[in-house]
């Protein structure tokens, strides 16, 4: 199986390439990136591509499936607008190359509470994400929503930092329908992802068929 990962230098897509590559069921892993990623490994195609241009690489997205894991912040974009065109924009155009190329299934990296009708910027633009990948009608499509992602990022988040600090305790008390917004480790949606992509076939994809990760399928996927 040939999965493409995008956001391969962030936290989640970092993690997820690296157990991708220890998954015998993936034959190769594409990773995307701006510059070169300094190391390499014998199943892994880390193609350095333009962004605003992807259309110039549509041959390279000739994958099996797409992970999508692509993020940032309004702080590092330095505007809506900026966020906006990588949040949404590469994501979308990722995704329709992938679909125009054959790809049977992708999986989608959003967070909870994405909806287009939020009155928040964030979560609206995550929200209209979901409707468009939707729309594309990949045969399996799994959508993400994990709240505070934990884990060590080369940049240095205060918010993420702070939350990080109260989340273990907090975690506890958020049972039953709260659940969902738990803090989740990195790792562990790394796990859930690559556990997921082992499982799908990408020969016997069929229909259109929708799935919502939230916390604790996320974990349950993990330890699959």
């Amino acid at each position: 199986m040939k999965v493409m990962v995008l956001g391969s230098t962030g936290l989640t897509g970092g993690l997820l390439v690296k157990k991708l590559l220890g998954n015998p069921a993936i034959t190769t892993v594409v990773a995307p990136v701006r510059r070169p990623l300094g190391w390499s490994h014998p199943n892994l195609e880390s193609p350095v591509i333009d962004f605003d241009d992807m259309a110039a690489h549509a041959g390279g997205f000739s994958v099996d499936v797409l992970v999508c894991c692509l993020g940032t912040t309004i702080k590092k974009a330095g505007s809506q607008e900026a966020f906006r065109k990588v949040d949404y924009g590469y994501a979308l155009n990722a995704a329709s190359l992938a679909k125009e190329a054959g790809a049977k299934a992708c999986i989608l990296m959003s967070a909870i509470g994405a909806s287009s009708r939020s009155s928040v910027f964030y979560s609206r633009v995550k929200g209209e994400l979901e409707d468009a990948i939707r729309a594309l009608q990949f045969s399996s499509l799994s959508i993400y929503q994990p709240s505070l992602l934990l884990g060590q990022r080369e940049e240095h988040r205060t918010a993420e930092a702070l939350g990080m600090a109260v989340m273990p305790a907090a975690n506890r008390a958020l049972i039953g329908p709260l659940r969902k917004y738990r803090a989740i480790e990195a790792e562990t949606i790394a796990a859930a992802m690559t556990n997921e992509v082992s499982r799908i076939d990408a020969g016997r994809c069929v229909g259109v068929n929708v799935f919502v990760r939230q916390y604790s399928d996320i974990v349950a996927l993990a330890r699959f």
